[in-house]
């Protein structure tokens, strides 16, 4: 991490940018009149009809009073299709960590035993290379018939998505732990369960909390296409209902909490993992 003046250096350089890339979304909604004011090549360009016409792309300043109003207010309930954005991305984040969880469940053993074991990595990979491509909306429609929940079945999607880069980082993670190290747990007569915990473990922490880090990523991002197709509650169908109501402002607003939520789960991961690193 940028530490010192590089991160102040960093940070205005961030600001920086980020200014400039408000003022041309500024400039490019601004309504046709304001453009050929300030601009009198683009009058000429445009004609007579330049000073008349507003952009439907929404201003930074309409999406940042839209931004306000919903957090002044963000878990209002009143009724099924109109819940704050708050309950929306509650509802979301709930299903991406029940999903991420059971796939670290899933995930981080069966890596260990692909890792430790030539003969299991060899029989379980044709498996895992098959079933990795597949994107996961593409098991919506089994999840949707065979559990008939809506909200069961984007778990499962997420848990699908999620389980590939876990088990392949465990299990490239307990394969690359030190022959040496495994050698002298050996010669001590050191039992298989402690050896896992005690040994390896320990040297694929690292790897294991990376291949978490993407899972979390990848989960977060299936989740919202998820909730576009199958409705009802999520920052996904939230998004589908604005456009649907033509709220572009909403939209707009519901991207930039997604991307904000988004790099809060991968920096909490990013925060383990640093901590795995000082602990060693």
């Amino acid at each position: 991490m940028p530490t010192g003046p590089l991160a102040l250096r960093a940070a205005l350089l961030s600001l920086a940018l980020f200014a400039v890339f408000v003022a041309i979304w500024y400039f490019a909604t601004l309504p046709m009149g304001g453009r050929a004011a300030m601009d009198p090549e683009y009058a000429k360009l445009m004609g007579p009809g330049a000073t008349h016409g507003k952009s439907a792309m929404p201003t930074p300043l309409d999406v940042g009073a839209a931004i306000v109003g919903h957090l002044e207010d963000p878990f209002f309930d009143r009724g099924p299709n109109t819940k704050g954005i708050g309950i929306q991305l509650a509802y979301s984040i709930g299903r991406v960590l029940i999903g991420f969880i059971l796939a670290v469940i899933v995930g981080v053993p069966l890596g260990f035993v692909i890792g430790m074991s030539p003969l299991m990595h060899r029989a379980l990979d044709p498996f895992v290379q098959v079933l990795k491509p597949i994107s996961p909306l593409a098991w919506m429609p089994l999840a949707l018939y065979s559990i008939k929940d809506s909200a069961l079945s984007s778990i499962f999607v997420i848990f699908i998505c999620a389980v590939w880069p876990l088990l392949i980082n465990t299990a490239f993670g307990v394969a690359s732990v030190r022959r040496e190290w495994l050698n002298v747990a050996h010669t001590l007569e050191v039992g298989l369960l402690r050896r896992c915990f005690a040994v390896i473990l320990p040297a694929a922490a690292p790897t294991i909390l990376t291949g978490m880090r993407i899972s979390i990523g990848v989960a977060w991002l299936v989740i919202v296409a998820a909730e576009m197709l199958v409705g009802g509650t999520g920052i996904g169908y939230f998004v589908w209902n604005e456009w649907n109501n033509l709220s572009l402002s909403n939209v707009i607003t519901a991207i930039l909490l997604i991307g904000a939520v988004g790099m809060a789960l991968d920096q909490a991961l990013a925060w383990g993992g640093r901590l795995v690193s000082y602990a060693e």
